[in-house]
């Protein structure tokens, strides 16, 4: 505290930050289209090779709850109501698993980037 010659206190703005977090997020379009176009074929392929089984009903799941289990699976959450009883099916579940980590990890570096860019901005205005 005693090293406390000149402080800049920046101030940064919800509107600059998210105008630089989205301005990231579109030079990164091909790389998330593409992760989502790999989800939605993982999903197709959960469906119809992955054998996912309701654990309460001991039936086979639906093309919404298919659906649902792999955006579960995806975001990391995974509650256990579906579940893959292939080892194509598991396997394709870890993929996703691995996907959403990716896109997430995408998505949280384009928000800090945001904020750094915002920060520097405001810093240079100042």
């Amino acid at each position: 505290m005693g090293n406390m010659t000149r402080d800049a206190v920046v101030h940064l703005r919800a509107r600059e930050i998210l105008r630089e977090s989205g301005r990231t997020l579109w030079y990164l379009r091909a790389i998330l289209a593409g992760l989502l176009v790999l989800f939605a074929l993982l999903t197709v392929a959960m469906y119809y090779m992955g054998d996912p089984v309701e654990t309460v009903k001991r039936t086979a799941s639906p093309w919404g709850e298919t659906v649902y289990f792999c955006a579960i699976t995806a975001l990391t959450i995974g509650y256990g109501d579906v579940v893959p009883t292939s080892t194509f099916g598991r396997i394709d579940a870890i993929l996703l698993g691995l996907l959403g980590m990716v896109f997430t990890g995408l998505i949280v570096a384009a928000a800090v980037r945001g904020v750094q860019e915002a920060a520097r901005r405001a810093s240079l205005q100042d």
